[in-house]
């Protein structure tokens, strides 16, 4: 009984996850004393959902954010949620929506890899975790 629970916990979880499909993961690399840098990607949701939070253990803070124009200045700002409609890619890249790591722990450097975890949040409210290794790049 204990291995089918297991199995099914598991289960559930690897189908949660496999929901959401992520392409081309990066991170921008980073020179000291630099504390701050932008994690990249494609998002695709089979379903409707939204990311609602983000973690790194490379990072005092990890948080969602947008930029856009606002009487003719680029501002940034975090955003509470990112919505994924279904079926439709939502591109995080530079000068739009990405995920700031804040206050990391070292600098960051072309050819490292960079373990994220985002928590998506469906239309029933559950949530799961889709952990990522994003490459560290120059661009």
């Amino acid at each position: 009984m204990h291995r089918l629970l297991l199995a099914s916990v598991l289960f559930a979880s690897f189908a949660a996850q496999a929901q959401v499909k992520v392409d081309d993961p990066w991170v921008r690399a980073t020179v000291a004393p630099q504390k701050a840098t932008g994690a990249f990607m494609q998002l695709t949701s089979a379903k409707p959902a939204k990311v609602v939070a983000a973690s790194s253990p490379v990072a005092a803070m990890v948080e969602i954010h947008e930029m856009k124009m606002d009487d003719g200045v680029m501002k940034m700002r975090a955003v509470d949620a990112l919505p994924l409609p279904a079926g439709q890619a939502v591109a995080l890249k530079p000068g739009s929506y990405h995920v700031m790591l804040m206050g990391l722990k070292k600098p960051v450097q072309v050819g490292d890899t960079v373990p994220l975890t985002l928590t998506v949040e469906g239309e029933d409210k559950q949530r799961t975790t889709v952990e990522i290794k994003a490459e560290v790049r120059s661009r």
